[in-house]
């Protein structure tokens, strides 16, 4: 199996890596089928988006679930609802009771690390979702790093380009960093995800690495769109360096993708 990444949804991802086929962040329900967010600039019932392929097509042959952290539109009702209650769930400490309670009873808090298989590693990260109070209000929050196959790839989860992210770029010197984007925000106070300047930081820090851009278009208070992003990254002449996926779109995880040429050795070294 060629490791690869396939964004769903928002922050909906399917990786196969060493073996496994691993669903992060399961958002599932229909189009329209839940409220907005609340105190949004947007009052759109979520998710704005349908699923690209069906639910069946989406669970087929999973070996686990990933879950960064359980805000609804990473893990909502419908996931709970119809993801086999047998699966192995990952998650970050704080939410272990959430996934019992609902009837899951193969859960595996994630403190540090640990191995999903004696192939494939997964560490936990830090994030911060957002500044001052409002961060402090949507926290906690969790990013994973994957270890195996020779590959690191690097899920930051729902934060914005801070400390914890940047050691964990360090540390893991990952081959790929995921980042959700859209500037997600509320009407009061700063954005609580990656805004076009957060990715833009994240490529100049990580210039040995690929950076996949997901969280976009699909719930209503992420209001950087693709095209938006695209265009920032080209002034910033960073967009060779990232993949702006549709949903249902897969992407490369290896060195050896035709689409990216490492900058460097080091987080210091910029392409532009």
């Amino acid at each position: 199996m060629k490791p690869r990444l396939q964004l769903v949804r928002h922050a909906t991802l399917k990786i196969e890596i060493a073996g496994m086929r691993l669903l992060f962040d399961p958002m599932l329900a229909e189009v329209a089928s839940t409220p907005p967010i609340q105190n949004g600039p947007d009052d759109r019932k979520n998710p704005l988006v349908p699923l690209p392929m069906s639910i069946d097509e989406l669970l087929s042959g999973v070996s686990a679930v990933v879950v960064t952290h359980t805000h609804r539109d990473h893990w909502d009702a419908t996931a709970s609802e119809v993801i086999p209650k047998h699966l192995p769930i990952y998650c970050q400490p704080e939410d272990e009771q959430t996934f019992r309670n609902a009837g899951f009873a193969n859960v595996h808090p994630v403190g540090s690390r640990m191995l999903l298989s004696e192939k494939l590693e997964i560490i936990r990260t830090g994030g911060q979702h957002g500044t001052s109070e409002i961060g402090k209000k949507m926290a906690p929050v969790s990013g994973y790093v994957l270890r195996g196959a020779g590959i690191t790839t690097y899920i930051a989860g729902d934060t914005i380009w801070c400390e914890e992210v940047r050691r964990a770029i360090s540390e893991m010197r990952p081959a790929t960093v995921v980042v959700n984007a859209g500037g997600a925000r509320f009407m009061q106070g700063d954005p609580i995800t990656m805004t076009s300047q957060d990715v833009v930081e994240v490529c100049h820090f990580a210039a040995f690495a690929k950076v996949v851009a997901v969280h976009m278009e699909a719930i209503n208070h992420c209001l950087v769109m693709r095209a938006e992003l695209a265009k920032n990254l080209e002034s910033a002449r960073l967009l060779a360096r990232v993949r702006i996926p549709a949903d249902g779109e897969w992407v490369d995880l290896d060195y050896a993708s035709d689409w990216f040429e490492p900058a460097g050795n080091g987080p210091s070294t910029r392409r532009d």
